[in-house]
């Protein structure tokens, strides 16, 4: 089911060391939205979704394999603290610290994330690994809507896919769902 527009409500969780923790909460007041077949969600996640209906409830795991895959070292970088030095010379310490994820460009433009670590008084930790890298993700929640996309949705998500909208939900780029800046896309995060 190519091109529907679809909107969940869900809580997503993952197991570690035994226990049960609460990731993310999408309520039914602010649903993740997204069309399928355009490649914005995980594989597994649209495919357990689209076999449902408008109205159901679900529950399914993603194993970590199917989701963001193992964490790996190799994608922790410690850099030279002056790499976040602000034009007056100071530390940008509003933007850069622990937990935060940033976006950074590569040496030929390319946008990716990193999530902030530690902070030393010269060094800064990186980890360009996923958020939720090695973790099986259980979601549970109800199918919102489930129909035809328009074609001024399908032409919103394209734009903010390819780096001309936020990419992100109405909290991310400060709109709210009836604004038409809004790119409506949902978290965008670990879907």
């Amino acid at each position: 089911m190519e091109n529907q527009y679809i909107t969940v409500a869900y809580k997503l969780y993952a197991i570690e060391d035994g226990k049960r923790e609460m990731l993310e909460e999408a309520p039914a007041a602010h649903p993740f939205q997204f069309i399928s077949g355009m490649g914005y969600t995980l594989d597994r996640f649209e495919k357990e979704i689209c076999q449902l209906s408008k109205g159901d409830h679900f529950a399914f795991t993603i194993p970590c394999a199917e989701a963001y895959g193992e964490r790996e070292e190799e994608n922790v970088h410690t850099v030279s603290k002056a790499m976040f030095t602000r034009p007056d010379g100071q530390f940008d310490s509003e933007n850069i610290y622990p937990g935060n994820i940033i976006m950074l460009n590569d040496q030929e433009g390319n946008r990716f994330y990193a999530n902030v670590g530690e902070i030393t008084a010269d060094k800064v930790v990186l980890d360009l690994n996923h958020p939720h890298a090695g973790k099986d993700l259980t979601f549970e929640g109800q199918i919102i809507e489930m129909r035809p996309a328009t074609n001024e949705e399908i032409t919103r998500l394209a734009t903010s896919m390819c780096g001309s909208g936020c990419g992100g939900g109405c909290e991310g780029c400060g709109g709210d769902q009836d604004d038409e800046d809004c790119c409506g896309g949902g978290c965008g995060h670990c879907h």
